[in-house]
């Protein structure tokens, strides 16, 4: 490239700021003048990216929830594209977030800036027809699944499988013996790990249902299991610990044990900020909500169930929307519905902890599972899908 180039990049939650960031930092190992701004978190602020607005921090749930947010979705957008004016970027690119990036891209395209987006709007989940909209609008689609390359090939969106970022990221940086020695675990005792979402909302609702759901598991198996709370950068702790105050009979702390809501019992679990992978490698079994998390479980190789929840009108929406019979991507990935989904009404503590226990008795049942979590985890391609994009990206550049 003969001149330093200009590139706005848009993400707007949690994996996709993480997924953004690794990606900025692999277009600047290759060609270092670049300079980026838009929209996204603190993973993309740690990479240098003058952000407009920290829009994570706004991420929400639910199509209701973000009616209530968007007279300031609106703000965000129309203050984005005077930036855009101003600045005249050479390239857009869009990570995931598809309720406003492809309204975004809309408005970009009348501006003649070329448009990359890269983790694909599941639209095999909601609406094909969005990807004659995709076609019109986007020059370059990256991939993060296989099947999502071959879906756009039929409609002829140029579009490239890079395989899935989370392969370089999915990995502990601290052993199981390191980790219990940290926080006064005992080797010994089976241990289950607890991810309630990267959202305020998701943890809200989900985190409550997780920890009856881990009392009564630990009344069925106890006193030889722990748990690990595992906490999101992007919910404040102070949620966490206000929550599980109301199970507390004692302070919480990040190493602390907090009682059972019945006072005969009390739970020894551990809230883990930050520590995902850590936490997640040194368990035997994984209480997750629906989303990216789903996959990280399946790249260590720890068996799950599923959960998810949300607000009665949310989830008429979702019923009236969604396409396909499951939501968990372990299960959209292998085709098959292999791990267990409690949605909504089914998201009872009780139902999953006599499912959880059911299974962790039954050898030839967990042994499916890890086959299929390893099945899935070949399914999503080479390691290194923040440097193909990021090559594919600077390709792009030097043709324009």
């Amino acid at each position: 490239m003969e001149k330093s180039k200009n590139i706005l990049i848009v993400a707007g939650e949690a994996s996709g700021d993480l997924h953004a960031s690794n990606l900025v930092r692999a277009i600047k190992n290759i060609h270092p003048q670049i300079s980026f701004f838009g929209l996204g978190g603190t993973e993309l602020k740690k990479e240098g990216v003058n952000l407009y607005f920290n829009i994570v921090d706004l991420a929400v749930v639910g199509f209701f929830e973000v009616l209530k947010n968007l007279k300031k979705f609106r703000e965000i957008f129309h203050g984005l594209l005077k930036e855009v004016d101003k600045v005249k970027p050479d390239l857009a690119i869009l990570v995931d977030y598809p309720g406003f990036n492809l309204r975004l891209a809309g408005e970009l395209k009348k501006r003649g800036i070329p448009i990359i987006y890269y983790i694909s709007p599941q639209v095999w989940a909601w609406n094909e027809k969005r990807i004659e909209t995709i076609r019109k609008l986007i020059d370059r689609l990256l991939v993060i699944f296989k099947f999502e390359e071959l879906l756009y090939k039929k409609y002829n969106v140029p579009v490239s499988f890079v395989g899935h970022p989370l392969l370089d990221i999915a990995k502990p940086r601290v052993s199981k013996e390191e980790l219990f020695r940290e926080f006064g675990l005992n080797l010994n005792n089976r241990t289950f790990a607890l991810l309630p979402g990267s959202r305020e909302k998701e943890v809200k609702i989900l985190l409550p249902i997780m920890l009856d759901t881990a009392g009564l598991i630990y009344k069925h198996l106890g006193p030889d299991i722990q748990f690990l709370i595992l906490r999101s950068p992007a919910v404040k702790e102070d949620l966490f610990n206000k929550i599980l105050g109301r199970y507390a009979e004692c302070s919480v702390s990040s190493k602390g044990i907090f009682g059972m809501p019945t006072p005969r019992h009390k739970l020894p679990a551990y809230l883990v900020s930050g520590r995902t992978y850590d936490g997640l490698s040194s368990s035997d079994f994984a209480l997750v909500a629906s989303g990216t998390a789903t996959l990280e479980t399946a790249i260590l190789g720890i068996p799950i169930v599923i959960l998810y929840k949300v607000s009665f009108l949310t989830w008429l929406y979702l019923k009236m929307c969604i396409r396909i019979p499951y939501i968990g991507l372990v299960n959209v990935v292998k085709g098959e519905k292999f791990i267990a989904e409690f949605i909504q009404y089914n998201a009872k503590p009780r139902k999953i902890a006599d499912y959880i226990v059911k299974i962790l008795k039954d050898k030839q049942k967990l042994s499916q599972i890890q086959e299929g979590l390893s099945s899935v985890t070949a399914s999503l391609g080479e390691k290194g899908a923040s440097a193909q994009a990021a090559q594919i990206i600077v390709d792009f550049l030097k043709e324009k």
